[in-house]
């Protein structure tokens, strides 16, 4: 209870914060690139439930719908504007709009694309589909693109067993110092 709670006035917080700079970038991602501001990606969120998660579009229209590190050449796909919203995560902030409806937490696994099955099957079997998926988590700040799935959900695993409001102010905090150094982003 405390967690949605916590959800709720930080995505309310963050919303205003940054409406004005999400403006900006909806606009600058229309005028650099053909396609719409927002791409809408069907993830699979607590219990294996699919959800419509949004990001600003850092990827070319019509890119294939599979995880950016399953990609022959990813940085073919991605726009230059992308490769910055990638490189400062700025391409999540609609995700906050997914915390707010309750699809979402800021903290806990990443959500998996809808056909990412050995992903889902792997964080099923260790009981990670009960949590919902975030924005930031445990397997995030410690490997983001760099970890092989298994690694990736013994990470998940983990949080799962230690998630607590301190747990999560401290992914939080060491999300924010790893995003401003740009650490464990590759595409």
């Amino acid at each position: 209870m405390w967690k949605r709670g916590f959800d709720i006035l930080l995505a309310l917080v963050l919303s205003l914060a940054f409406a004005l700079p999400m403006l900006l970038i909806a606009l600058l991602v229309r005028r650099s690139s053909p396609g719409t501001a927002l791409y809408w990606s069907d993830r699979v969120g607590r219990h294996n439930k699919i959800f419509r998660m949004p990001k600003f579009r850092s990827m070319q229209t019509g890119a294939p719908v599979v995880a950016t590190h399953l990609l022959t050449n990813a940085t073919a796909h991605v726009t230059p504007l992308g490769r910055v919203l990638r490189k400062t995560s700025l391409d999540e902030l609609p995700q906050l709009w997914s915390v707010l409806r309750g699809d979402m937490s800021f903290v806990g696994p990443r959500p998996a694309l809808f056909n990412q099955y050995d992903l889902i099957a792997l964080r099923t079997e260790h009981g990670v589909d009960a949590l919902r998926p975030g924005i930031t988590g445990w397997a995030q700040i410690n490997g983001r693109d760099e970890l092989a799935v298994p690694e990736k959900v013994r990470f998940d695993a983990e949080y799962l067993a230690r998630a607590n409001l301190a747990f999560d102010v401290r992914i939080l905090w060491l999300t924010f110092w790893r995003v401003l150094r740009r650490h464990g982003v590759s595409h």
